[in-house]
C-alpha cells in the first residue's frame, strides 16, 4: 500500500516523533569507568571516571521538581559507596531556549543544587562555563531544569567540573601530595595524552578515582587506555 505524499500528520504524532527522537540522542550515558590493568596507583586501584552531564539536587529543589514529598529512587550504584544515579531526569532549557532532556540526577540530595555540563554542551546551549570544583558556584550561570511537577529557575550552578582525583589518606601518603594539590593524569594508548591540572580532593572515605568529562574522555579514547599514571605536577 502507498501512502499519499501529501497525507497529514497529526500534531500529537509529530512531537511524539521529536521526544523520541530528542531522548535518543541526548540520554545521559552512564558513567564509564576505566580500569586499565597497568597503572601506577599502588595499594589500591587506580580508576578513571567519565562522568557525563547531570545534575545534583537540594531535597526543596527535588520537591519543586517532582512533587511535596519526592525522594530519588536509585537506579544503579556508582563507584564511590553511597553514590548512585538515580531513576529521576529533568530537562534543561538554557538561555536560547534550547533543550538538553532527560539529563540524570545524581543522588543522594546535596546541601545544593548544580548541573555539570561538558565544553561541548556549553557550546550547544549558550552557556559560558566556568570551569569550577563542584559546590563553587560563585558568579556562576544559571538555567532552568523542568520536571514532572514543575521548573526549577537556577539563578546560579551551572559548571563545568574541574577535573579531580578523590584520595583518602593512603592515597595521599602514596602519590606524596595534599589535599587541593594539582597533579597530572597521564593516559598511555593509541590517543594517549597527559591531563595538566588534576585537583586533589581528599575524604576519609573515599576510593580512589579520578573525574573527568565526555569531552575529555573521548579526546583521549579512554577505553583503549594500555596504562594510567598520576604523577606529581
Amino acid at each position: 500500500m502507498i501512502t499519499k505524499a501529501n497525507e497529514k500528520i497529526d500534531r500529537a504524532s509529530v512531537e511524539q516523533m521529536v521526544r523520541e527522537v530528542l531522548r535518543d540522542k541526548y540520554q545521559a550515558a552512564s558513567p564509564q569507568v576505566i580500569r586499565p590493568d597497568h597503572h601506577n596507583g599502588g595499594p589500591n586501584p587506580l580508576v578513571v571516571n567519565v562522568s557525563a552531564r547531570h545534575v545534583h539536587v537540594s531535597p526543596e529543589d527535588l520537591e519543586v521538581l517532582f512533587g511535596p514529598g519526592a525522594t530519588l529512587t536509585k537506579l544503579k550504584d556508582l563507584y564511590q559507596d553511597g553514590e548512585f544515579a538515580s531513576e529521576q531526569l529533568v530537562n534543561l532549557i538554557g538561555p536560547r531556549n534550547r533543550m538538553i532532556p532527560n539529563i540524570r540526577i545524581l543522588g543522594p540530595t546535596r546541601n545544593y543544587t548544580q548541573v555539570e555540563l561538558s565544553y561541548t554542551d556549553g557550546v550547544f546551549m549558550g552557556i559560558d562555563l566556568p570551569l569550577r570544583s563542584s559546590g563553587d558556584h560563585h558568579d556562576t550561570p544559571g538555567c532552568v531544569l523542568v520536571g514532572p511537577h514543575g521548573a526549577l529557575n537556577m539563578t546560579q550552578g551551572v559548571i563545568r567540573a574541574e577535573r579531580h582525583v578523590h584520595m583518602n589518606k593512603e592515597d595521599l601518603a602514596h602519590y606524596g601530595v595534599q589535599d587541593k594539590d594539582y597533579m597530572k593524569l597521564k593516559i598511555d594508548g593509541p590517543c594517549g595524552v597527559t591531563f595538566d591540572r588534576v585537583l586533589v580532593r581528599e575524604h576519609p572515605k573515599v576510593k580512589l578515582e579520578v573525574h573527568i568529562d565526555t569531552d575529555e574522555g573521548n579526546a583521549c579514547h579512554l577505553q583503549s587506555a594500555a596504562r594510567i599514571e598520576l604523577l606529581k605536577s
